[in-house]
């Protein structure tokens, strides 16, 4: 099963969304920012899908070494496991950035204090959060494996295009991860566009996927670019059936 996350749809209201993407799966991940941004659980309770939630990112910093700033965004966050408790999903969240590479020490400890209070959050509400590598934007942590020791044990989501766009595929699919994103580029931009229409090798990707036994989200920008998308991987998966 290949689950769909609403940023292909986007543009469209959450309810809208939520319809159109119940034709073509039964696991969605919500991505909570815009039109789709949630108060509460009400959107999501009238369907049936397995849910992850994308916690908002935009604006959002938990690495800021502005204490009010990143004290807000862990409050932001906390929200969001609120509605997932709620819902029984779990939640992707960004690891933050520093501004001036001079607060890259200060900016990593307070990374690091925002994932123990997240954590804690967490547990409190009986919810599973992963944190997700990001793209080739300077100033991010997280863009590399060498990395992975700042969230201490907390479960990876890898974005395979943003991987891609750092060069680091290849080294981040020999880590573990407990949740993936899928889409496709060209090696140069975050275009979030359909399985195998840019430079990824979608082969190690999906045996990667099945050898850390979870269901993948397809992330493109397009609902057409989705289903090419999930015809293509079927196709891939196919090739290690036949094995």
């Amino acid at each position: 099963m290949f689950g769909v996350s609403t940023y292909c749809l986007h543009r469209e209201p959450l309810p809208v969304a939520l319809e159109r993407l119940a034709l073509i799966t039964d696991c969605v991940e919500v991505m909570d920012e815009g039109l789709h941004y949630l108060e509460s659980v009400e959107p999501l309770e009238s369907y049936s899908f397995l849910y992850f939630i994308h916690a908002p990112s935009r604006g959002v910093n938990i690495a800021s070494i502005l204490e009010p700033i990143r004290r807000a965004s862990v409050e932001v966050l906390t929200q969001t496991f609120s509605i997932a408790a709620e819902i029984g999903a779990d939640v992707v969240i960004h690891p933050g950035y520093y501004a001036w590479r001079q607060e890259q020490e200060l900016a990593m400890e307070k990374f690091r204090q925002s994932l123990g209070e997240l954590t804690v959050a967490a547990s409190e509400l009986s919810v599973t959060f992963f944190v997700e590598n990001m793209a080739n934007w300077e100033y991010f942590f997280l863009r590399y494996p060498d990395d992975l020791p700042l969230i201490n044990g907390i479960g990876l989501a890898l974005d395979v295009g943003h991987a891609h766009l750092n060069g680091c595929l290849d080294a981040f699919l020999a880590h573990p991860a407990v949740h993936f994103h899928l889409h496709d580029n060209d090696g140069t931009e975050d275009s979030h566009d359909p399985v195998g229409t840019g430079t990824i090798n979608f082969v190690p990707v999906m045996d990667a996927v099945r050898r850390n036994n979870v269901i993948p989200i397809v992330e493109v920008s397009t609902f057409e670019g989705v289903t090419a998308s999930i015809a293509a991987l079927e196709e891939i998966d196919a090739t290690f059936t036949k094995k």
